[in-house]
């Protein structure tokens, strides 16, 4: 398989393994979507971990797949495409993206799919789209701008060029940079951490801060208002708030 899931204590890795640069052709993209909604209906995940390996995360699409397709082909299969990242982006729990290596094209779309970006010092990140005459199809025209702000996005998007790991976190596109040998051991500390939260909850939040930035602020504020009260009927808020009580913050054990 061209894509993996592996999950321990809590964490589940979705791994890319397409050597030698983990090309997302169509076969990954649907293993990928798979994977994802498998990810999310999984009660052992409870926090997941994007990764390329320890040279590369991807560095783009197939090139020579989609050299072959025309417009009628392209039409059908950029909902796919747009659906495969999306399932990554939907999945309710906490996502990180340990970057290594290139993230071009498609493979930083990929890693804005996440909800956090820990890059290594040899991360190289872009959309070069533009210098094969076409556009970010998998989510780059609206995940950047709305992580980085458009006038950003677009220098990237509109010159091509890629940017390291030092602009890349100065921009607001990745969150961390580390050493590279130590990129997954960072995602993993984040998504353990993570992994022992009140998943409810955590859910909660993500989706709130999501929908949230999609509408305006009153509907934002009444998204996060139905979570907020419908947390009182979970087991962890009980727990949580027995605890802050009892033993003071931070030691509590959610199921």
């Amino acid at each position: 398989m061209t894509v993996h899931l592996e999950v321990a204590e809590g964490v589940g890795t979705i791994r890319l393994d397409r050597p030698p640069m983990n090309a997302l052709d169509i076969a990954v993209q649907d293993r990928l979507k798979e994977l994802a909604e498998e990810a999310a209906g999984r009660d052992d995940v409870r926090a997941v971990i994007l990764y390329g390996g320890e040279k590369v995360f991807a560095a783009g699409a197939d090139i020579k797949e989609m050299q072959a397709m025309d417009h009628a082909a392209m039409v059908v299969r950029s909902r796919a495409l747009q659906d495969s990242f999306s399932a990554v982006a939907r999945i309710p729990k906490p996502v990180v993206a340990a970057v290594t290596g290139y993230a071009l094209g498609g493979g930083c779309e990929l890693a804005l799919c996440a909800d956090y970006r820990i890059a290594g010092e040899n991360a190289k990140l872009g959309q070069p789209e533009i210098l094969l005459g076409v556009i970010p199809g998998a989510g780059g025209t609206q995940r950047l701008s709305r992580l980085i702000g458009p006038s950003k996005a677009k220098d990237l998007i509109f010159t091509g060029r890629m940017v390291k790991a030092d602009e890349a976190l100065a921009l607001g596109l990745v969150d961390r940079v580390v050493p590279a040998d130590e990129v997954y051991t960072a995602a993993h500390e984040w998504a353990a951490r993570l992994a022992q939260g009140p998943a409810i909850a955590l859910r909660a939040a993500k989706e709130s801060i999501d929908a949230g930035l999609e509408t305006d602020l009153e509907t934002g504020l009444a998204i996060e208002r139905n979570w907020f009260a419908g947390l009182f009927a979970t087991e962890d808020r009980e727990r949580g708030m027995r605890s802050f009580v009892e033993e003071g913050p931070g030691k509590a054990k959610f199921v």
